[in-house]
């Protein structure tokens, strides 16, 4: 008798039942826990799908999963930018408490991420697609290899057609096909070669941020697009030069529409593959944009707002998850959801426990059970003001920082990212400025900075009043005092975290 597998089976027994009649898990075992995959849109914004109602785009398989899943009717990013959300979904953490404040700069190597817990508790993790938290290479401390995945096919950025990518690290290699089927193909390769482990699969696509593209078949889906709106223009950039360019709308949300359709059919793909191989049933598949919709793309949107604001259109983002063996079919909640729950929510499906830190997200099983009315906490958001930040200590080498995937998009004469992240070891009043929300209940409180140090301030009940046109601050100066109050005390725990402080403990 192998003694060793023995005693480790036994621990692992005791394990599993000590979580269970401590309440954190219903059944964890190692033959039990489900798959787990993210998927995630760069740039889609809540209105961009057919099941919300978009007159032009036609997203059948998103539909379907909002038809057969839970559909969270009011999910948010945790910022109306790509890197910070995407912080937020690695960590449960607001991205202002480890400097990842916009499109750019890095996590910090100390943050705790969802896949350094899993694959600690025996999953097998890998990503594909979008990083944007720090460069892909193999000697970034802040690459998916240093955040705890086994296997990554990466892009420090967003990437097109016949994408490059860097495998594991490695010389970035050009990979042949739209870029969504790309990173999904790789993503069933790997589940595929997990040999029994559960998986942690992160899908992050490069679809649909601009520059946009298609294929011809996608293309014509939306063959009647351009004359319903090429009398507008809209820069952006130029899939030859890399620089701004100015072209007709109508041309532009008809790419825009094919990269959506193209995305939305991987994801089909992946689905199919799920039901043939006979893992949907325990596969967690929980589907979400990074931010708002852009500059353009907002033509049809009922919300106020776009990418990078702090109203609705700019943070609200489709949300839908699928696990046909836990999740009631048709099932839609209005419950405010946020990216920081991912993590905190993962943990407790997978019997992990949390990281002893301050965490921004909280756990949504009681609403995937259908428990959960809804939200007990409020949700923060908070664009720091960045003006200063330049001024400090680099947080890492810049050697290490420098990225080495390729992009059309040349920025600081750059066709590529590098990244950036600062120490910052003492906190001014002027740290607690930017744009910054509270969402509780009904009520939205938007802070936005004016000069002389004055602010505007908007009070919104967004359950009556969507389109956050009707300001109830001058009618509800108690409500709105009282969540700017909570709003200043959750800025400043986030800004000690921001000092280092959390990494002490």
């Amino acid at each position: 008798m192998n003694m060793k597998k023995t005693s480790q089976g036994v621990a692992d027994f005791i394990r599993a039942w000590v979580l269970i009649l401590a309440g954190t898990v219903h059944a964890v075992t190692a033959d039990h826990r489900p798959d787990i995959i993210l998927l995630m849109g760069d740039d889609h914004g809540w209105d961009e799908t057919g099941y919300n109602g978009h007159p032009y785009l036609r997203t059948p398989v998103l539909d379907e999963m909002a038809a057969q899943g839970l559909q969270l009717n009011r999910f948010y990013s945790a910022h109306p930018s790509c890197s910070p959300t995407r912080g937020s979904v690695l960590t449960g953490r607001h991205p202002n408490r480890y400097g990842t404040f916009t499109p750019n700069y890095s996590i910090r190597p100390e943050e705790i991420s969802i896949a350094r817990l899993l694959s600690g508790a025996g999953y097998r993790c890998g990503h594909f697609g979008k990083w944007h938290l720090g460069p892909v290479k193999l000697n970034s401390p802040t690459s998916p290899g240093a955040m705890g995945f086994h296997e990554w096919l990466s892009h420090d950025n967003f990437f097109e057609i016949n994408p490059v990518l860097s495998r594991n690290g490695g010389v970035p290699e050009q990979m042949t096909g739209e870029s969504s089927q790309v990173i999904v193909e790789e993503a069933v390769r790997f589940i595929r070669s997990s040999d029994g482990e559960p998986v942690f699969v992160v899908i992050w696509f490069g679809s649909p941020h601009e520059p946009y593209s298609g294929l011809p078949k996608d293309l014509a889906v939306y063959d009647d697009i351009p004359e319903k709106f090429n009398h507008h223009q809209l820069r952006l950039t130029s899939n030859e030069t890399g620089r701004p360019t100015t072209r007709p709308l109508g041309n532009v949300l008809r790419e825009r529409y094919a990269e959506i359709t193209a995305m939305d059919r991987s994801i089909g793909v992946l689905r199919t593959w799920l039901d043939r191989s006979d893992r949907r049933d325990n596969t967690l598949l929980w589907y979400c944009g990074d931010n708002g919709s852009p500059s353009g793309a907002c033509v049809t949107t009922p919300l106020r707002g776009q990418k990078g604001t702090m109203y609705d259109g700019g943070i609200r983002v489709p949300g839908i998850l699928e696990w046909p063996g836990k999740i009631a079919r048709g099932t839609k909640s209005d419950v405010n959801t946020v990216t920081s729950d991912i993590l905190p929510t993962l943990c407790r499906i997978s019997g992990v426990d949390e990281p002893d830190r301050p965490l921004d997200g909280i756990d949504l099983t009681s609403l995937i059970e259908g428990r959960m009315v809804k939200r007990t906490v409020p949700i923060f958001f908070w664009s720091f003001n960045t003006a200063e930040e330049t001024k400090r200590t680099p947080y890492l080498p810049l050697e290490l920082q420098a990225g080495t995937t390729p992009l059309v998009k040349m920025m600081n004469g750059l066709y590529t990212r590098n990244f950036q992240n600062f120490h910052h070891g003492q906190i001014t009043q002027t740290d607690y400025s930017g744009q910054r929300v509270i969402l509780e209940k009904q009520y939205k409180l938007v802070i936005i900075d004016q000069s002389e140090g004055r602010a505007t301030k908007e009070l919104f009940d967004v359950r009556s009043d969507p389109t956050e046109k009707n300001n109830l601050v001058d009618s509800k100066p108690s409500l709105a005092g009282e969540m700017e109050l909570r709003l200043r005390v959750w800025q400043k725990s986030v800004l000690t975290s921001l000092t280092g402080a959390d990494y002490l403990r």
